[in-house]
């Protein structure tokens, strides 16, 4: 019996195998707050938040089930293989590896001894048909119908998978307990009422190695009423007429995925069942007692049945995941890992080791002196090309006919006699103190969206105070960046607006020396920047575009 259903199941494992393998599962989007049953949602708050390293357990699928499979009991009388039986259920899981499941199971059963008995004086059945221990022997045989519904705890064995994401297939272990009602019938008589005394006695003397004879009479001799009811415990309580008992359940089953809403399972699964009359037979055969006596003894053994099924499953539920144990719990983490959309990650912090601005890995001049300014390659500007870094330079802008150049950058131009056009030109720059020689001027810079003026803001607008009345005739232009939306033009405003007040009102600059300028399209919108503006032309006041966004000190 028991290699016929290996046999079975072995085949059927390998005609969904190549199809299980290639399923692909999808996941959920761990962020859908709709996934989220009310319960949880403050904890899936706290997780988008960033507030709380787990995310809630999302609503998931039922699952039903419907089956259909063989059993066979295991007791006192020997089982014929196959008789039939079904079983519902209905599954939930509690979380990726534990689920509960209830389930109602009907079967039957049926067994019959190829060796003949003698042991039933004590079995009321046997005796009831007319049968004398004395004289006949038996051949135990019973038929046996046994309903249960039980309360399942259900282990998956395979979901956790460190190396492959999802899986085609569920391994799967459960035990539980329940209630079973059973009634169990022997075929003592045959079709007019006669017990099988002389067929019974005839075929006595085969033996166990000569069997299939002994098969083909029992065949052909009896037939198919078992019309006697088996022995009962009349202690043993009755549910709809039937003996009851209370029952443990164990068991293994494979389910193969055939998509997000079916599957196909294979379960073995064991109920035992705390009654020794599950097959109408408690006796052994006689024991001679001294004296020549021969008792029947009774066993100590309970009997139980197994039940090999094939069934269909069904996920059911709306705005729901699928069933917990088809998903692998590592499935975000691994997932976040790879592409995080969710971790809060540390804005890098890279290496500048003269502070000008350039990490290391760009700066093409790793030891530029403090406060000299850059270009992007982290060298020192040299804004004339004469070899003088402008920090050093005391005349920023010499023109090309002036150099070489001395140590401080400056260059001796020409004769003016043969130079009227460079002395004009030269002038117009400043160098000779008639236009406008105030050079390059540094930048504000302002924090998150704040409109204040930090200490190191303060100090550089000292600086450029004190070069503005160096050169009377400097006009300076400010400039603001932000021009995406009103709250940008707002704030951009705002900052220029503070910087200009600040000259104007701390350090005593004349305000019709500034050209106040916000909201432009390319720059950083954290910075105010200030130029020589003695060329430009523009307003030094302008009414804020948008007032009602103005931000507050």
């Amino acid at each position: 019996m028991a290699s016929k259903k290996n046999v079975f199941l072995s085949g059927i494992i390998c005609l969904l195998a190549s199809a299980s393998f290639a399923q692909v599962q999808t996941g959920y989007d761990v962020k859908d707050s709709s996934l989220i049953p009310a319960s949880r949602q403050p904890q899936h708050n706290e997780f988008l938040n960033n507030a709380y390293p787990f995310p809630a357990k999302p609503r998931n699928q039922w699952e039903i089930g419907v089956k259909g499979g063989v059993s066979s009991v295991a007791g006192d009388v020997r089982s014929i293989f196959p008789t039939g039986g079904f079983g519902l259920h209905v599954r939930k899981a509690l979380g990726y590896i534990f689920s509960l499941r209830a389930e109602y199971t009907w079967n039957r059963a049926r067994g019959l001894n190829f060796s003949s008995s003698n042991g039933y004086s004590r079995n009321p059945a046997w005796l009831s048909a007319g049968y004398n221990p004395a004289t006949d022997k038996v051949f135990y045989n019973y038929k046996t119908t046994v309903q249960d519904l039980s309360l399942q705890g259900v282990v998956t064995l395979n979901n956790v998978r460190f190396h492959k994401a999802k899986t085609g297939f569920n391994i799967y272990a459960f035990g539980g307990i329940g209630g079973t009602i059973y009634d169990t019938w022997i075929n003592a008589k045959d079709a007019a009422g006669n017990p099988y005394k002389t067929l019974f006695n005839n075929t006595a003397s085969a033996t166990y190695s000569n069997r299939k004879d002994v098969k083909k009479v029992l065949k052909a001799g009896m037939d198919k009423s078992y019309e006697t009811h088996a022995e009962t415990d009349p202690l043993q309580p009755k549910l709809f007429g039937k003996s009851f008992k209370p029952s443990f359940q164990i068991g293994v089953g494979m389910a193969f995925k055939l998509s997000n809403k079916f599957n196909l399972a294979i379960e073995e699964r064991f109920t035992s069942i705390k009654t020794d009359l599950l097959d109408g037979q408690q006796w052994q055969e006689n024991t001679y007692l001294p004296g020549g006596l021969g008792v029947p003894a009774m066993t100590r053994d309970f009997d139980s049945y197994n039940f090999f099924s094939v069934g269909l499953n069904y996920n059911i539920g709306k705005k729901s995941v699928e069933p917990l144990w088809w998903a692998n719990p590592l499935d975000y983490a691994y997932n976040e890992i790879n592409a995080p959309r969710h971790m809060k990650l540390p804005k890098p912090v890279l290496d500048d080791a003269d502070g000008d601005g350039v990490t290391d890995q760009f700066d093409h001049e790793p030891n530029t002196p403090a406060g000299a300014p850059v270009d992007s390659h982290g060298v020192s500007k040299d804004t004339d090309g004469d070899g003088v870094p402008d920090i050093k330079d005391k005349e920023l802008i010499t023109p090309t006919q002036c150099q070489p150049v001395d140590a401080d950058g400056v260059g001796k131009c020409p004769p003016p006699a043969c130079c009227d056009e460079l002395r004009k030109y030269i002038d117009s720059v400043g160098v000779r103190g008639k236009g406008c020689g105030i050079g390059d001027l540094p930048s504000v810079s302002f924090t998150g969206r704040t409109v204040a003026l930090s200490k190191d803001a303060k100090a550089v607008l000292a600086s450029v105070a004190e070069k503005m009345r160096n050169n009377p005739n400097c006009k300076v232009a400010v400039v603001g960046y932000g021009e995406s939306s009103k709250a940008a033009q707002q704030l951009s405003w705002d900052r220029v607006n503070a910087v200009i007040k600040y000259l104007v009102e701390k350090e005593g600059v004349s305000e019709d020396r500034f050209i106040f300028k916000f909201g432009e399209k390319e720059g950083d919108e954290n910075t105010v920047d200030l130029r020589d503006g003695t060329g430009e032309e523009g307003p030094n006041t302008v009414p804020a575009p948008h007032p009602n966004l103005r931000k507050k000190k």
